[in-house]
């Protein structure tokens, strides 16, 4: 029988390049750090991934925050179960009542993106961090994601050094040589899933990077503006034209957490996590009608909506909040990181995995 430390043991083969090659026999350095990450008793989270169910059920019992950080659920309905909140940090700063909780896996995914600029710019400003998740996961009034500690908004780092908010990116304010940077870090140095930005930065950070001498051909698979490519992590979305918004993958936090949430649930140490479905709203109908159709309150509902007043309109669509037993999903499967075939001599200061990098320098197939 496949245990599940061998299932996700798989996932470090499915790291090699997309366009073909060996297998890899060990996971690039950076993927490593992330799993050697230690949980709330001190211990590495990854040798969780091997204990049976017995053994996890009795690891709940006796001490459920030595299971370390977990992410249950999925962006838009997720729960954070021992957060961990982001440290103070000379590289970072943040805004008044931003809600900095995370997995442990995406502390270190912002650690590895926000080093990386530093460590080619030393004297770098600080870039501003908005919201993380809260503390236990759930919804925030801001966002409709945000909710299982692996979305993050952050800052552009502009020429006129740190500011104190979210500043729309032009191609008079923005330092495109650091946030190229970051960027190039978010893609190559951790387990990110998508990066949604506005296409007039996006545009910017492209021709930048093509000036520098990038691949143009792993560039049209970073950004889905130049062709279109529907599984580019750089994607368009409305209103990220002053940030970005990342979302990692967190394997560890993830897995753990698919394996463990029944346990959690059915012990007491956790509450069933609370869904959501869309209503679009008919003549006549109120919010009292909603809570009674889908069984919830209509405290529930407005909490959920960010509604000051029991007042909705007909011919919108709102979010019905339920409670129910978490579905079964499949084991997290991590995609391939896309990395680029060379480095830029410009950006040789730091070691950079590439395609060549990742065989001993041999291109693949080799």
């Amino acid at each position: 029988m496949v245990t599940p430390l061998e299932v996700f043991a798989g996932l470090w083969l499915l790291l090699s390049p997309a366009w073909g090659g060996p297998l890899l026999a060990s996971p690039p350095a950076e993927y490593a750090s992330a799993l050697s990450l230690a949980g709330s008793s001190g211990e590495s989270s990854a040798p969780l991934l091997g204990l049976s169910d017995q053994e996890l059920r009795e690891r709940v019992e006796s001490d459920a925050a030595s299971l370390g950080s977990l992410s249950i659920g999925t962006p838009g309905s997720a729960v954070l179960f021992n957060g961990v909140v982001l440290p103070d940090d000379p590289r970072w700063t943040s805004f008044s009542g931003s809600q900095l909780w995370a997995t442990s896996e995406t502390i270190a995914a912002i650690d590895t993106a926000i080093g990386t600029v530093h460590e080619l710019f030393p004297d770098t400003a600080a870039l501003v961090i908005g919201d993380i998740s809260d503390e236990d996961g759930g919804r925030l009034k801001r966002h409709e994601s945000h909710q299982g500690g692996r979305d993050v908004d952050l800052g552009f780092y502009h020429k006129g050094g740190v500011q104190p908010t979210f500043v729309a990116g032009t191609a008079a304010n923005l330092d495109l040589p650091r946030n190229w940077a970051l960027v190039r870090a978010l893609v190559t140095r951790t387990d990110v899933e998508q990066i949604f930005l506005d296409n007039r930065v996006q545009r910017l950070l492209y021709r930048h990077a093509l000036a520098i001498g990038e691949d143009k051909a792993w560039l049209d698979r970073v950004f889905m503006f130049s062709r279109g490519y529907r599984e580019a992590i750089i994607q368009h979305v409305p209103r990220h034209r002053n940030h970005y918004h990342v979302r990692f993958y967190s394997p560890v936090a993830q897995e753990l957490g698919r394996r463990a949430h029944p346990i959690l649930v059915e012990l007491g140490v956790m509450e069933p996590p609370v869904f959501t479905v869309k209503h679009l709203v008919r003549p006549g109908q109120t919010l009292g009608h909603l809570a009674a159709r889908y069984g919830t309150s209509v405290r529930s509902i407005m909490r959920e909506n960010g509604l000051r007043t029991t007042t909705i309109r007909a011919g919108r669509s709102y979010r019905i909040p339920l409670k129910a037993a978490a579905p079964p999903p499949e084991p997290l499967v991590l995609p391939q990181r896309v990395l680029p075939p060379s480095t830029p001599e410009v950006l040789a200061a730091v070691d950079w995995p590439t395609v060549g990098s990742l065989y001993g320098g041999l291109p693949p197939g080799s």
